[in-house]
């Protein structure tokens, strides 16, 4: 219990700031995501082992795309339309941007946000413009590896205002997001407080 109580009390003002900023919506209640991240997610996401042990490595597991290597990508000649339907299907909220002709190379990323700031706020037609002319591109793009422990994949994002970051071991490996961050946080301490709890009422010799 004293490593969750111990990175809380060190990251929890951060974490707080990384939803708020995940959410944008004004008014925002903590005990409703918690009880929300916890609905959704009833089943162990990460064996419990301590945030400070916990790396980006161990949520693309838990999300299968470590072994599958299941990045969802586009390139940068694909057309807004075709990426945000992309988006859709697969129901994320970014993706993987790869250089046209050369799908081996990072090109950036191109997000919900993308969408709504730079076409459907302008009126762009998104049937005419190339993911490349939105995308965020690779010199300033905020990546992890799959060694970086999730509280530091946290800080990045709340210090660059950022939800998803690519994770990236000399090629794309996977994609984070804010809620995979925050729901492995808060998995890891629900685990620990069934293990105290267990503990209390006799569980434990």
């Amino acid at each position: 219990m004293r490593g969750i109580a111990k990175a809380l009390s060190v990251h929890g003002k951060q974490l707080r700031l990384t939803v708020l900023q995940h959410m944008n919506k004004g008014i925002f209640s903590w005990a409703t995501l918690i009880s929300r991240i916890q609905s959704e997610s009833p089943a162990v996401i990460i064996p419990h082992m301590g945030l400070e042990n916990i790396t980006v490595r161990e949520i693309l597991k838990a999300k299968g795309e470590a072994q599958a290597e299941d990045v969802y990508w586009c390139s940068t000649s694909h057309l807004v339309h075709e990426a945000v339907k992309h988006m859709t299907a697969h129901n994320v909220g970014a993706l993987v941007v790869l250089k046209s002709g050369d799908e081996k190379q990072l090109a950036g990323i191109v997000t919900e946000r993308d969408f709504a700031r730079k076409i459907l706020l302008p009126g762009r037609p998104s049937e005419k413009t190339r993911v490349e002319d939105i995308m965020t591109e690779e010199d300033k793009l905020i990546t992890v590896t799959s060694n970086t422990n999730i509280l530091r994949a946290m800080e990045l994002m709340t210090d660059e205002h950022i939800r998803h970051v690519p994770v990236f071991d000399e090629k794309v490996v996977g994609m984070i997001s804010v809620g995979d961050v925050v729901r492995a946080i808060v998995d890891q301490q629900h685990q620990e407080v069934k293990q105290l709890k267990k503990y209390i009422t006799g569980d434990y010799y």
